[in-house]
């Protein structure tokens, strides 16, 4: 995983300090937006050519790992 975050960077002066692809004003949320409305990752590479099939694979990662360390806090509602 320490390969993959390399290349993710966030920096309050680039996209409002939202983690971007390094080198790139190219967000996380940009890629997994493109993969979830239906681009493969060769169109996303082809249609970007700042980007490397890694930087996918990055973004996935960073987002995977942001998800494991969300913590639902559950509460129970008196009427």
């Amino acid at each position: 995983m320490n390969e993959l975050r390399a290349h993710i960077v966030v920096d309050p002066e680039v996209r409002f300090g939202k983690p971007c692809i390094k080198g790139t004003r190219i967000t996380v949320g940009d890629i997994l937006q493109w993969l979830s409305g239906g681009m493969t990752e060769q169109e996303i590479v082809a249609d970007y050519p700042e980007l490397q099939k890694i930087h996918v694979r990055a973004a996935l990662a960073f987002a995977a790992e942001r998800d494991a360390m969300t913590k639902v806090v559950a509460h129970e509602i008196v009427a």
